[in-house]
């Protein structure tokens, strides 16, 4: 089996990209599945239902989210009623939606951390170890876990070697250097990294961002534009046993 991640799309530069290139992209890698990130996508900050069949369209197979997931109230009863799109499955109980979704040899389960991320999530660590044991038996399973420390990243990685195929993380939108295979066989990468403008401060304008730095006023941030970058994680997984073989960037440029 070969997935393709994407790392958190951001705007329309980064949904415009991945709609264009990904097709290319499942034909050259022989790709089984694609999961993205999605919570970035409308305007920088959510996602709206309108959003999410265009990415399913494109061969998005599942989309997962973050903090910004519920920034548009249109997209409460998608989350109910399609099971291919995600928010972190640790929310408290009631949050419309739900954390983990099945496919055909392949489980995909949606974090978020708490380290900078605020306190009223649950504990990724005890929903991660529910989740996966709540997997179908002989399922791949892959974690995106959306967090901002690097450590809580690692932590939870480590943490599940050896019974998740794969735990990526996302949120800060910067690629990390460190894929590996963990000692029990988990594939991890700290940081996919975003699909977006790149020449951008992590997706918005990069000015405004500046400005903020500067004067710390409340300035709102646009998503940019212009041309794009794409940041994945390729993995290359064993169906007889469910553990992966490897792990890979698949970066490009998108002009």
């Amino acid at each position: 089996m070969r997935v393709l991640f994407l790392g958190d799309l951001v705007g329309s530069c980064g949904r415009d990209a991945v709609i264009r290139i990904l097709p290319r992209l499942r034909q050259q890698h022989h790709l089984d599945y694609v999961v993205a990130n999605g919570e970035n996508v409308a305007g920088g900050r959510g996602i709206t239902p309108k959003i999410a069949d265009q990415l399913f369209d494109a061969g998005v197979d599942v989309i997962s989210g973050g903090n910004h997931t519920f920034r548009y109230r249109e997209i409460y009863p998608y989350l109910d009623n399609e099971a291919a799109i995600l928010r972190p499955a640790n929310y408290p109980p009631g949050a419309p939606g739900r954390g983990m979704v099945e496919l055909r040899g392949l489980t995909v389960i949606n974090l978020i951390g708490r380290t900078f991320m605020g306190s009223d999530y649950d504990d990724p660590f005890r929903a991660a170890d529910e989740l996966v044991a709540q997997s179908k038996a002989g399922n791949a399973i892959l974690v995106d876990f959306h967090a901002e420390a690097t450590s809580e990243k690692q932590a939870l990685g480590w943490y599940l070697d050896g019974r998740a195929t794969a735990v990526v993380g996302t949120h800060t939108h910067v690629p990390t250097a460190d894929t590996r295979l963990l000692p029990k066989g988990t594939a991890y990468c700290t940081d996919a990294g975003m699909c977006g403008a790149r020449d951008s401060i992590i997706g918005d304008e990069a000015e405004a961002v500046v400005e903020r730095f500067l004067t710390q006023m409340p300035t709102k941030l646009p998503a940019a534009e212009g041309p794009a970058m794409i940041n994945g994680l390729l993995l290359d997984i064993d169906d007889s046993t469910g553990r992966a073989r490897s792990i890979t960037r698949c970066d490009h440029q998108v002009e």
